[in-house]
């Protein structure tokens, strides 16, 4: 597991499985037409320390696919008042041609690769055809 730190302007952020920047990782994605999964976290929460190691988990299995990131809140607050973060874990879903999804709280393994799948992937499937 590979943890860098990356930066988007002046804000920093922590990525899973990627090496570089942020702004190299976004550009990635874009090339790549790959779709981003960003977990908006900070280290005090219980909450957000579960769902840390099923990430990994997603980040392997994805691996190709989806770019999952991990933000901290605490460290990059610019960022997460950006994004309207009010509430931790916040898992943000950003297709690479629709809007971006919202979801709050850690949810278990198998509801988050429902909203892969059925979200993310499926509007992937939909802009290669």
């Amino acid at each position: 597991m590979v943890f860098l730190v990356g930066t988007l302007g002046n804000l920093s952020a922590q990525m899973v499985l990627f090496e570089g920047t942020f702004e190299e990782a976004e550009e990635k994605a874009k090339e790549e037409k790959k779709d981003l999964f960003v977990d908006f976290y900070a280290d005090w929460c219980g909450p957000c320390k579960a769902l840390h190691p099923v990430l990994e988990e997603l980040s392997k299995e994805y691996s190709g696919k989806v770019d999952i990131y991990q933000i901290d809140v605490d460290k990059e607050q610019e960022l997460a008042a950006a994004f309207g973060i009010r509430s931790i874990p916040t898992l943000l879903m950003i297709p690479m041609k629709e809007e971006p999804r919202i979801m709050q709280g850690a949810m278990p393994k198998d509801q988050l690769k429902k909203a892969i799948d059925e979200f993310l992937l499926k509007q992937n499937n939909e802009a290669k055809q």
